[in-house]
């Protein structure tokens, strides 16, 4: 093997999803960086165009930004059919749209418990279903490739306030593994993995600290960004940490790795 190019990924392309801004966005720096090209989908159409724009600049005629509802069925054949037209393939597809609910589980409405699993389980079983579609030799791609799912550490340890966001991404833990037993034993050449961030401080991290000051678990933000910090050994990472994670996975680096999580906390899931 040729290590110096194990990771590199020119002439691949790849579908992120919530990617107008965050982990997304950053994803997508990160793939553009290691010679991708890649198309970012979002419901914040403004967000997105503009994400788009200003990574146009580091990688000429390599990014472009389409809109997505993941919850929607439609819109997911859309974003495969157009990342493939417009780019010519689909080898990596990045299930990063998400939400979180906070709310203290005796309080929590039905409504809001729903609507998270549905982006973050039905949009990712739908990115899913709609990439073994396009990736395995059959498919509009063909040559298999890498699906990269995002779930969290809070798919891995319950975590209090949070147990709509719990539920969500450790359902995407299983169904990851369930998808890349399936495509191993069918030969599809399409690899899948899930990855477990800890708190990130992006807007989704930056509200679950607040959450925890307006539920009670702590005194106030600061103490509540403490005790956030506290929980991870080595402190808070930044988007770059997951990003770097998506790279390994998506590369010939990890030809070998699939059905499992990687963890990307700090240490919060080994206290």
């Amino acid at each position: 093997m040729d290590y110096s190019k194990a990771s590199r990924l020119d002439g691949k392309v790849a579908l992120v999803t919530g990617g107008a801004r965050g982990l997304g966005a950053e994803i997508a720096d990160a793939l553009l960086q290691m010679g991708a090209s890649v198309m970012i989908s979002d419901v914040l159409d403004k967000v997105g165009a503009a994400t788009a724009a200003h990574l146009e600049a580091k990688a000429p005629g390599r990014i472009t930004f389409l809109h997505q509802d993941v919850t929607r069925e439609a819109e997911w054949e859309a974003a495969v059919a157009g990342t493939v037209e417009y780019f010519g393939g689909l080898d990596v597809l990045v299930n990063n749209a998400g939400i979180e609910t906070a709310a203290l589980l005796a309080d929590c409405e039905l409504a809001d418990f729903q609507r998270t699993m549905s982006i973050n389980v039905d949009g990712v079983f739908l990115g899913i279903k709609h990439g073994i579609r396009a990736m395995r030799p059959d498919g509009v791609a063909g040559k298999g490739g890498s699906i990269i799912n995002l779930s969290s550490v809070a798919g891995l340890v319950g975590m209090p306030t949070l147990g709509a966001y719990c539920a969500s991404k450790g359902a995407v833990r299983l169904l990851n593994k369930a998808a890349a037993v399936e495509c191993g034993k069918l030969g599809y050449g399409i690899r899948v993995n899930s990855i477990h961030p800890g708190i990130i401080k992006t807007a989704m991290g930056i509200n679950v600290v607040r959450s925890f000051a307006r539920l009670g678990m702590a005194a106030d933000e600061a103490a509540a960004d403490a005790m956030v910090e506290s929980m991870h050994p080595i402190g808070y990472g930044q988007p770059s940490d997951v990003a770097n994670a998506v790279l390994f996975l998506a590369g010939e680096a990890s030809r070998w790795v699939t059905g499992t999580e990687i963890v990307t906390d700090g240490g919060a899931s080994a206290c």
